[in-house]
């Protein structure tokens, strides 16, 4: 599940939903960090970064997230691989002080068992939908690349009591988050 997360997709994650500058002040942990195209982005605005993956793409440490026996970290924010999704939450909202965020496609708020498993047990404090397309490709980054696939941020907070999930939208902002230099090679 190597899908390179556009940095942009990240920065506007912290931008228009978890914003502030509490998130100065905290560490955060990537464990499916790739090639470190999330990572990146979270190094510009948390304290630190932890990145790790089950693989070695050459970034961050090689550890399987789901497996570890780290200590906890503020947050943990990730886009992880789709089969493994709820797995992640899990461990992430077991291991985050503050808060958990996935990138995941939309569809993954649709499971009657996924509801009864992850939803209805750790309702989510946000649902942010991505209003242009997050265009992600099999194992690399393409700025020219196009997607029909939906995404959204899910978070969950641990530091904050949910009555109901906010449902929130990402407004356009490609070309207000991206640069030339999230992309290898461009020059």
């Amino acid at each position: 599940d190597d899908f390179p997360t556009p940095p942009w997709a990240t920065r506007a994650l912290l931008e228009y939903i978890l914003s502030g500058k509490e998130i100065q002040k905290n560490n955060c942990w990537e464990p499916a960090c790739g090639r470190g195209f999330m990572a990146e982005p979270l190094k510009e605005y948390f304290k630190s970064v932890y990145a790790s993956d089950i693989q070695d793409y050459g970034y961050g440490k090689i550890e399987d997230f789901t497996f570890s026996k780290k200590l906890k970290f503020d947050w943990v924010i990730t886009n992880p691989p789709f089969k493994l999704g709820e797995e992640f939450a899990l461990k992430g909202i077991e291991r985050a002080k503050q808060g958990v965020a996935l990138l995941t496609r939309t569809t993954f708020i649709e499971s009657v068992g996924r509801f009864e498993r992850l939803f209805n047990t750790y309702k989510p404090y946000a649902v942010a939908q991505f209003v242009e397309r997050v265009p992600m490709v099999k194992g690399r980054l393409d700025r020219k690349a196009s997607t029909a696939t939906g995404y959204a941020w899910i978070i969950w907070r641990n530091d904050v009591k949910v009555e109901q999930t906010r449902m929130a939208w990402i407004p356009p902002c490609r070309k207000i988050l991206e640069r030339n230099s999230d992309y290898p090679n461009s020059g």
